[in-house]
């Protein structure tokens, strides 16, 4: 019979996918492994959703999304990012996977490369495969705190490169990057003629500076902005991101977004549009809850002298297990679930600066959380 495409044979897998489906064959694991937050999104949320399906609102939708939700997108950005864009620059995605699959498909040929972080979400690498398009890491080191070295980022720009992922929040590393490293990183795009590609799913999650958006330092229409509502509103499962395109793509993005979904379901989509127009409360409690599981988590682990990144955004720990995970930590992060019952995701999985590390949630239950920090090996 015919053979699958071989670049799809040579797409990496998920290493944390790996580990979850091992932890839900374990009845009784401590799942700390997945970037789900332990809230239920709020009554009034699921109520639209309900109503959609009650009124019967279950056809086609524009392409781009319902108008009630692309003006809420609107209104949110300029409030909260400083960006004011045109209604035809929001296209309303199945969740921030969709927006990032279609920044990178618009940007990015066969052959051509892209950067991406190292330490880094897993998809980036993973979409830069299924386009036949080429993954630079660009290193992220803890003896730089997981900052961008901006020298060795530029030496790794070629003529193939097209594009540049900038992941801030950082999925995994609960890293932010300020203002200045971001106009470093958008002046570097002007000089070699790249898209920037900025995924902001976290943006609502920081621990100390409030977060920038790079479309905002964007002086000349070179950022793809990748944005989602499920970690913000505990919305996962509903599939609701929007993808902020550069003005004048409307044609382009009309074809493609037909050609891979054709629209989202319109009642996630009225769900959405509830969200970010109603009360934000509910955001407000859930980062009070992430930023007291953070303190919680990382006093336990001052006190067991486990070393780790100390976050600024997002609702991760990054913590090095190097001291017992004997260079390989994938295998290690199995011994672990195997032996204490606790699932974290191994830091190789996001890259190979991520060796000896992992990642850790914090976005559930409390007690749940330290007690699986607690079965993490101390240094002796």
């Amino acid at each position: 019979m015919p053979e699958i495409a071989p670049h799809i044979e040579r797409m990496p897998g998920s290493g944390v996918r790996h580990i979850l489906e091992l932890a839900l064959r374990r009845p009784g694991t401590i799942i700390l492994a997945v970037g789900e937050p332990g809230e239920v999104a709020g009554e009034r949320i699921r109520d639209a959703a309900a109503r959609g399906w009650r009124d019967g609102a279950i056809r086609y939708t524009p392409n781009g999304g319902i108008p009630s939700l692309r003006e809420a997108i609107r209104a949110k950005l300029a409030h909260e990012n400083g960006l004011r864009v045109d209604l035809e620059q929001i296209w309303v995605t199945v969740g921030a996977t969709q927006a990032l699959h279609l920044a990178m498909a618009l940007t990015l040929s066969r052959g051509d490369e892209v950067l991406v972080p190292d330490p880094g979400y897993t998809t980036f690498t993973m979409n830069a495969h299924l386009l036949q398009a080429v993954p630079v890491p660009y290193p992220l080191r803890p003896e730089r705190a997981f900052q961008p070295d901006l020298a060795e980022l530029e030496s790794l720009v070629t003529p193939r490169t097209r594009a540049l992922i900038v992941n801030t929040p950082s999925n995994p590393l609960g890293s932010t990057f300020d203002r200045p490293t971001l106009d470093a990183l958008i002046a570097l795009a002007r000089r070699h003629d790249l898209w920037l590609i900025s995924d902001e799913v976290y943006e609502r999650f920081t621990w100390g500076e409030p977060h920038v958006s790079p479309a905002a330092l964007d002086p000349d229409d070179r950022v793809l902005s990748v944005f989602s509502l499920s970690k913000t509103y505990a919305m996962t499962g509903a599939r609701v991101g929007w993808l902020v395109t550069p003005p004048g793509w409307r044609q382009t993005m009309l074809r493609v977004q037909e050609s891979i979904v054709s629209c989202v379901d319109e009642p996630s989509q009225r769900a959405a549009a509830v969200a970010l127009s109603g009360d934000q409360a509910a955001v407000q409690r859930s980062a009070a809850h992430y930023r007291d599981n953070l303190a919680a988590a990382t006093a336990l682990l001052d006190s067991r002298g486990l070393r780790y990144l100390s976050p600024t955004g997002a609702f991760y720990l990054w913590i090095d297990v190097s001291h017992v995970s004997g260079g390989d930590v994938a295998a290690w992060c199995e011994r672990l679930l195997d032996e204490q019952g606790v699932a974290v995701a191994p830091g190789s999985a996001f890259g190979a600066s991520g060796e000896g590390w992992i990642r850790v949630c914090v976005a559930s239950d409390r007690d749940e959380l330290l007690e699986g920090l607690s079965r993490l090996p101390a240094p002796r």
